[in-house]
């Protein structure tokens, strides 16, 4: 019987062969935490008293989920946090650098990798063919001293993909769609696989987005196949001699096949207050919204900025609604700047905020004020996640938040173009 793709990288990192529900330790090729995760795991590497880092190269710190600080007790973090990185000679991102995930995704990761970090949505790396997944600070800073740790090889779902998506309609609407139908755990402890024809047309940014978002249906990994788009993006990173094609056997054993027509898709919009409440995007018309967030680490890199720049060019946002922006990495806001992407967002009267996670966690730029409505293209929708549990939190595309943010209520991109 052959194997799929969770069963082949940690077969080979772990050096045993490796089947669905088997317990393996493997050496892990990168581990991070972020600015919230990090001192707490700091501290518990220091109670373990191991004394050094087992691979102070392969550690990173990034500062991106509170920047600039908003407070004096970030600050402290934030201080606490660079003096760890000066003491120990790890990696260690600034703030404005961009968001963990994309960092990760544009300079670590590679197919065939381990990634773990001190944030569930690590899983974002699944996209390049890397097994990657979130875990707490006490299991990160085991790594951080013993440059390994254990893991359940997941049983996994294939996602078949088939046809081609509609315009205005893409991987964001995918995975909502597929969160919807499997529900917030109704993936929980699985490798969610994606393949299929539609897949082999996705670019790296598509994949990014729906691998980052396999954990909302409570996922250990999201992950697609290493091909020759992959090769292009790895190349492009000026990482090419990483790139090596990794696909799942013919004959590979999953517990669950999930086969989903991209053409039969339409906008799929969370709504309040959990990411499996999905409804198509025309159950909503007439919904107000109050503001219109585009970014994250689901929906803030180039294409999505060009996505959001192609529908509001030589338009407004509407008076009544603020449209903020934040795109996922300093290489991001470069290319789109150049690209135009920034004066169109900015002359539809986009707020421009500084490359990271910005309005999406609640800590400060883009608090919700009470009974307000946010359309985001963020990958959570809690109640109270924006910073106002008196607010309410939908999530979709960034087409729809742009067609969304004309007309000041939710609606369908298609019908704006």
């Amino acid at each position: 019987m052959g194997k799929t793709l969770s069963e082949k990288i940690l077969s080979e990192k772990s050096g045993v062969d490796a089947r669905a529900g088997d317990i393996v330790i493997s050496p892990v090729d990168l581990v991070f935490v972020q600015d919230t995760t990090g001192p707490l795991t700091i501290r518990q590497f220091r109670e373990v008293k191991h004394g050094r880092l087992a691979n102070p190269r392969q550690i990173a710190i990034f500062l991106d989920h509170a920047i600039p600080s908003p407070n004096r007790q970030l600050s402290n973090d934030h201080q606490f946090l660079r003096r760890f990185a000066e003491e120990t000679g790890c990696l260690i991102f600034e703030g404005g650098s961009g968001i963990c995930h994309q960092l990760v995704a544009e300079m670590f990761a590679n197919p065939g990798d381990i990634i773990v970090g001190a944030d569930s949505h690590t899983v974002t790396a699944g996209g390049l063919g890397a097994f990657a997944t979130g875990m707490g600070s006490s299991d990160i800073a085991v790594v951080f001293a013993l440059g390994k740790t254990w893991f359940r090889v997941p049983a996994s779902f294939k996602i078949e993909v088939s046809g081609k998506f509609q315009k205005w309609v893409g991987a964001k609407d995918l995975i909502l769609h597929l969160i919807g139908a499997l529900g917030a755990d109704g993936a929980a402890y699985k490798a969610l696989e994606f393949n299929g024809e539609a897949v082999t047309h996705m670019t790296i940014s598509q994949r990014l987005t729906i691998a980052n978002m396999a954990v909302e249906a409570g996922a250990k990994v999201g992950l697609f196949p290493s091909d020759s788009i992959t090769k292009r993006y790895l190349a492009a990173q000026g990482r090419a001699n990483k790139y090596r094609a990794l696909h799942p056997d013919a004959d590979a054993d999953y517990e669950r096949l999930i086969a989903i027509n991209a053409a039969e898709l339409e906008p799929m919009v969370a709504i309040p207050h959990t990411v499996d409440n999905v409804v198509p995007v025309h159950i909503l018309t007439g919904t107000k919204i109050d503001q219109v967030f585009i970014g994250t680490c689901t929906n803030g890199r180039l294409e999505d900025l060009a996505t959001a720049a192609v529908i509001l060019k030589n338009k407004k946002s509407h008076p009544h609604v603020r449209l903020i922006v934040a795109p996922a990495s300093r290489q991001v806001l470069t290319a789109a700047m150049k690209a135009g992407y920034i004066e169109t967002l900015i002359g539809a009267g986009a707020t421009l905020l500084p490359p990271g996670c910005a309005a999406c966690l609640g800590v400060h730029q883009g608090v919700l004020g009470d009974n307000e409505a946010c359309i985001s293209t963020a990958n959570r929708n809690f109640k109270g996640r924006m910073g106002n549990p008196e607010a309410s939190i939908y999530l979709a595309s960034p087409a729809t938040a742009a067609a969304s943010a004309i007309t000041s209520e939710i609606t369908d991109p298609r019908k704006i173009l």
